[in-house]
């Protein structure tokens, strides 16, 4: 029986090099509303992110005073949870692209 062999084949780089670009970090805004309540307000932060009491109160001031407040970030994935549990408990939430 006879033996074939190859010799290595040399393979050359690909001109365009495909970089892979990381998921930018998103942001969870809250915004006011004239429905809940700051109490109510102040403890989904708590609940839904573990915020101790301070950090959820200083939030819920942001969003009563300016308007909005930025809750959490992280990938796209973890942003669109993050609206979506929000809005189960009744805020309004979106999320946008951390510049």
């Amino acid at each position: 029986m006879t033996r074939v062999s190859t010799a290595p084949v040399e393979i050359g780089r690909p001109e365009a090099v495909l970089h892979n670009v990381p998921d930018v970090p998103w942001i969870v805004i809250v915004w006011n509303d004239p429905i809940n309540l700051m109490s109510y307000v102040t403890w989904v932060f708590q609940k839904l992110f573990g915020y101790p009491r301070a950090k959820a109160e200083k939030l819920m001031w942001d969003v009563h005073s300016k308007g909005k407040a930025v809750v959490s970030n992280g990938s796209k994935d973890e942003a669109e949870r993050d609206v979506a549990r929000l809005h189960a408990y009744g805020l309004w939430a979106t999320m946008q692209k951390d510049r």
